[in-house]
């Protein structure tokens, strides 16, 4: 629920190379902690991490709502050669998480652990700027992007359509958002990250919709679960079985 109380975020910053192919040795040890952090879902002090990726163009405002849901500060400009990694906690229905949460650089040029970012995230935040009709179509090319990645139709999402403060300047309609959100299948927010509007909203929904995803891949499994006997009710049957077969050849002429 929005205006839920967060603890003060930790931030580590990341740099990025501009040449793929002259990446340093810091990117790829950055590239291989992350590596390790895909295996499995991990706790820290108890707590349930949630690793959340936000996407989108570059400047749809992603660091802009990132740090409003961190730090509760707005800021109107962020270097775009920088990825970002916050941790932020939060109590979200009544169960605390830790938000691992990485802000990526939305330029082309800014690839080369893309891959890898998608393969470990387990949600993302997708971003457009409603005042932005390219940054719109470019979310569709995110969805595209994370379902090659993923080969997967029920990775959690949440389609954000950021700065409709701006409403003078206003390129994208809310039933458009709305239908592309119908579209990924996915819950839909319009935020402001300069009012604070509806930016808590967005990161609690992802990580709601991250529990959902694990309870329901729990009750598949335990539904498709094969039943299994125990030993003693093998070893039973087959003493009946055996019994039956004597009894019956006994009552034979």
């Amino acid at each position: 629920m929005a205006g839920e109380a967060c603890t003060s975020g930790q931030k580590k910053r990341y740099k990025v190379s501009r040449q793929e192919s002259n990446r340093s040795a810091k990117d790829s040890e950055i590239e291989i902690d992350r590596s390790e952090a895909c295996n499995s879902h991990t706790t820290r002090g108890g707590i349930r991490v949630y690793k959340i990726v936000v996407l989108g163009d570059g400047g749809v405002g992603k660091s802009a709502v990132t740090l409003q849901f961190v730090s509760h500060s707005f800021i109107d400009y962020h270097d775009p050669t920088i990825e970002d990694s916050y941790q932020q906690q939060a109590v979200i229905d009544g169960e605390p998480a830790l938000l691992d949460i990485l802000d990526t650089a939305g330029q082309v040029e800014f690839t080369a652990m893309r891959d890898q970012y998608m393969r470990c995230g387990e949600g993302f935040l997708i971003c457009y700027s409603v005042t932005d009709r390219h940054s719109f179509q470019e979310a569709l090319e995110y969805r595209k992007l994370i379902q090659k990645v993923r080969a997967s139709e029920d990775t959690p999402l949440v389609l954000v359509g950021n700065k409709f403060d701006l409403q003078m300047q206003r390129k994208v309609t809310t039933e458009e958002g709305k239908t592309l959100a119908r579209q990924f299948g996915c819950p839909f927010y319009e935020t402001s990250a300069a009012l604070r509007t509806y930016v808590d909203d967005a990161f609690h929904t992802l990580v709601r919709e991250i529990r959902a995803k694990e309870r329901q891949k729990l009750g598949i499994t335990r539904e498709r679960k094969p039943h299994k006997h125990s030993k003693w009710w093998r070893l039973r049957s087959i003493f009946a079985l055996v019994f039956k077969r004597r009894k019956h050849s006994n009552y034979n002429p």
